[in-house]
C-alpha cells in the first residue's frame, strides 16, 4: 500500500476562476509541480479530487470538463509528474439533488482509496475550502492541509521544496 497526495484543483493545482472549463484561462499555481515531483519521489501516488458543480449549473459539459482534464494530465506529463487519478463530482445539490461524491462528503477519497489500494493514514489532502478538510477527514487521511486559494508557498516552504 502506498500513501496518496490528493489535491483539490481549482485554487490548489490551478489559479481559482470560477468555473473554469477553458484551457485559454487555466494557469497553474506556482509551486505546484516542485510539489508533485517531490512527493512523487517520496514514492506518493497522486489523486486529484474535485468538485465541479458548472456542469450540473449548465455552464460547461462533462465533454469540456474531460477535454481540459486532459490537457491538464498532458501538461504534468510533460513535467515528467503522473497523475495517478482524477475524480470528479458533476453535481449540486441544489439543482442535481444530494449525492455521495461532492465534498465535504469523502465517497472521491474513499472510492481513490479502495481502487487504488492507497494507505489512506500516510496520505496527504491539500485543499483551499474546508469542505476539502472536511471530506478528508471523513475519510481518514492522515495530514489535511488548508491552504489560502492560489497559494501553496506555505507548503513549499514547509517541505523545503525549491520552486
Amino acid at each position: 500500500m502506498k500513501p496518496a497526495l490528493f489535491l483539490d484543483r481549482d485554487g490548489v493545482i490551478n489559479i481559482e476562476k470560477n468555473y473554469l472549463y477553458k484551457i485559454e484561462e487555466f494557469e497553474f499555481n506556482e509551486g505546484i509541480f516542485s510539489l508533485c515531483h517531490h512527493m512523487k519521489r517520496l514514492g506518493y501516488l497522486i489523486v486529484i479530487v474535485t468538485n465541479q458543480s458548472g456542469i450540473a449549473r449548465g455552464y460547461y459539459s462533462e465533454e469540456d470538463f474531460h477535454h481540459l482534464t486532459t490537457w491538464m494530465l498532458q501538461r504534468f506529463e510533460e513535467e515528467g509528474i503522473t497523475i495517478d487519478k482524477v475524480a470528479y463530482c458533476p453535481h449540486h445539490p441544489d439543482i442535481s439533488g444530494e449525492c455521495a461524491c461532492r465534498k465535504p462528503k469523502p465517497e472521491m477519497i474513499l472510492s481513490a482509496v479502495k481502487s487504488l489500494n492507497i494507505d489512506i493514514s500516510r496520505s496527504v489532502l491539500i485543499g483551499d475550502k474546508l469542505r476539502d478538510i472536511e471530506a478528508g477527514e471523513r475519510a481518514g487521511v492522515g495530514l489535511n492541509c488548508l491552504v489560502e486559494s492560489n497559494d501553496l508557498s506555505l507548503v513549499v516552504k514547509l517541505l523545503g521544496i525549491d520552486k
